[in-house]
């Protein structure tokens, strides 16, 4: 027996089912290590030289890549993460909200100060040894536990501008610190999540759809001024790439029309992996090991292995709703929601944009791109989902009202 919640888009579960216990949920946990240890593979398919390895082994390949080195690393420090994050029952975590938050964001400031060896843009801050960390990926998590705490006691997010208020602020201050390093994809994902968030926490359409239209023309007319001031000409060139080719340069095009015609180049099933000669060894897509590693995976495996890949993410996608969906508490629903939408829009822009049907945004493939700040984040991410779905229990029902609860009977 269920009860909708008003204005949710999820019903309040009123009658215990198998489906709501608590378990470790290890499909999840799977898709996520299988996918991190593709791209493992697939960085290094995309940095390898032809004659560094004298054994051929995929192993020997990974450790003559100084990138599938370093993607290798960050996979076995993965599960220490998703283990740390699963550790503390996901109530200890959202106690501790604001603490994360603030947290994140003064890693956003220290980043605008500082400059990565070979940046001119202040989006990493240098640890040890040559490795950086990006902070705006690090603060979508904490952005992603404050707007479900927030959305936790309320039902309809949006009733007056007092409580729209308590929701823009500490949305808009990430953005504000993310577009000041010139990350516009992460700004954008950081949107995006919290629309899902919004409209699965029960926002009106209406009201929603006010606020997208509002939205869109506000980043039309900032851009706009943008684009007058003479600034950042490269990224209209980017969209007019994508709305008419025509319109601009080779040079603008250069990165998708390379991208499209290696993935191209696969056909039905690939040209296979560390192959001389190919366009990934040749480094015929720019940072084909990083945003554009999906031109590498299509050109080595094909329409077929690229298919897989993508039944991969929609199953990833799917079994997210589904915990959402069978998840009592509200605050541990609305997180699982999150990290959806969030993975959701990465998957979408990424791929699109390699293939010419999305503006290049620099968004990376969840698990798959290079780079150690993304990966530690998805893990996380994912941590934090099964942490939720670990510590199912009675106590979700406290989100209910009494006369509800009165009449809630439990079932094994």
């Amino acid at each position: 027996m269920r009860q909708r919640a008003e204005g949710g888009c999820f019903p309040v579960m009123i009658h215990e089912s198998r489906r709501s216990r608590p378990h470790f949920d290890f499909l999840l946990a799977g898709l996520a290590f299988g996918l991190a240890a593709f791209g493992v593979l697939f960085v290094t398919v995309a940095t390898f030289s032809a004659d560094s390895p004298t054994e051929d082994t995929i192993l020997n390949y990974i450790v003559s890549s100084y990138s599938g080195q370093r993607q290798a690393l960050f996979f076995l420090i993965s599960p220490i993460v998703v283990g740390a994050v699963t550790y503390f029952p996901h109530d200890f975590l959202r106690r501790r909200t604001m603490v994360f938050y603030i947290a994140a964001n003064i890693l956003m400031l220290v980043a605008l100060g500082s400059r990565a060896a070979g940046s001119n843009v202040s989006r990493w801050i240098e640890v040890l040894w040559g490795y950086t960390v990006q902070p705006c990926e690090f603060v979508k998590l904490p952005l992603i536990l404050v707007t479900a705490k927030y959305l936790e006691s309320n039902r309809d997010p949006l009733r007056s501008w007092s409580s729209a208020l308590r929701l823009a602020i500490p949305n808009v201050i990430p953005w504000i610190l993310t577009l000041a390093q010139n990350e516009t994809g992460s700004m954008l994902v950081m949107v995006f999540v919290l629309g899902v968030m919004l409209f699965f926490g029960g926002t009106r359409l209406r009201v929603l759809g006010g606020i997208i239209a509002t939205g869109v023309i506000g980043l039309l007319i900032l851009y706009g001024i943008t684009v007058s001031s003479g600034a950042d000409s490269y990224r209209l060139d980017r969209i007019l790439a994508f709305i008419n080719p025509d319109l601009v340069e080779e040079a603008a095009k250069y990165q998708v029309n390379n991208s499209r015609i290696a993935i191209g180049s696969g056909g039905m099933y690939g040209v296979g992996l560390f192959v001389p000669g190919s366009f990934s060894q040749l480094d015929f897509v720019p940072e084909n090991w990083n945003d554009f590693i999906f031109s590498t995976i299509g050109e080595a495996i094909g329409f077929v292995g690229s298919a897989i890949l993508f039944l991969a993410y929609l199953l990833m996608i799917v079994r997210l709703l589904y915990l959402a969906y069978f998840t009592l508490d509200r605050f541990g629903q609305m997180v699982i929601i999150g990290v959806m939408g969030m993975f959701l829009f990465h998957i979408m822009e990424n791929l699109g944009m390699n293939i010419g049907l999305m503006p290049v945004t620099g968004i990376p493939l969840p698990f798959v791109t290079y780079g150690g700040s993304s990966l530690v984040t998805n893990m996380a991410c994912i941590g934090l989902v099964l942490n939720v779905v670990k510590n199912r229990s009675i106590a979700g029902h406290a989100h209910l009202t009494p006369q509800t609860y009165a009449h809630t009977k439990y079932t094994r």
